[in-house]
């Protein structure tokens, strides 16, 4: 079996560490425009952007697209395409979460590669996403009433849940554009997911300054 990965170094890093059959050959690339033999490909997988690419000629193989928080009826994708999560810290985990219209089809691409998968909803945010989105816009809430610093925020997250990072430290990680864009979409249906006024003044600032 052979799969195409477009991912930028990060992501590369984070997928090598999943263990995978030995009889798979993994050939990435940095670029969409980068893949000469994808007609010679099992599947493909895009984890960086790919909003501004023609899909429409990825027709014939299972393609997988990192869009966490626009769903496939929202990216109009024929049944081929499925959505993982490409969030920096999430490819290296465990149990990867797919939204497929085709569970048979993405199901054997990933028994062949023996990575763990679940099977979810086609909603925005998948699961895991939406957990970490609301950690991070309830610790800024937390921040803004002077619960308590940044620092001792994250050190109590991790030590009382166990998890590996704190709200503000996955916040550095994942991308305040991300989880600004994900809790906005989110907070269309559900007011659960307002977000924090000190995390929307992050967002701008930051994007101010690109």
């Amino acid at each position: 079996m052979k799969i195409i990965i477009v991912a930028n170094v990060e992501q590369q890093e984070e997928v090598l560490l999943k263990k995978t059959n030995e009889g798979v050959e993994i050939i990435f690339v940095k670029k969409i425009q980068e893949i000469t033999n994808f007609n010679e490909c099992d599947a493909l997988f895009i984890l960086n952007e790919y909003e501004n690419i023609n899909l429409n000629k990825f027709l014939d193989k299972p393609v997988f697209i990192n869009s966490v928080t626009k769903t496939l009826e929202q990216n109009n994708l024929q049944d081929n395409f499925s959505r993982i999560n490409g969030w920096p810290g999430f490819l290296k985990r465990q149990i990867w979460e797919i939204a497929s219209p085709n569970k048979s089809l993405a199901g054997k691409v990933f028994e062949q590669l023996s990575w763990e998968i679940i099977f979810v909803k086609d909603e925005p945010g998948f699961i895991a996403a939406r957990v970490i989105s609301m950690i991070i816009n309830e610790a800024f809430f937390a921040l803004e009433d002077e619960v308590s610093s940044m620092e001792e925020i994250d050190l109590a997250m991790k030590l009382g849940t166990n998890y590996l990072f704190g709200p503000f430290e996955w916040l550095e990680k994942i991308g305040v554009q991300n989880i600004y864009h994900l809790l906005q979409k989110l907070t269309v249906t559900d007011i659960r997911y307002s977000i924090a006024p000190l995390l929307e003044k992050k967002y701008f600032e930051t994007v101010a300054s690109l």
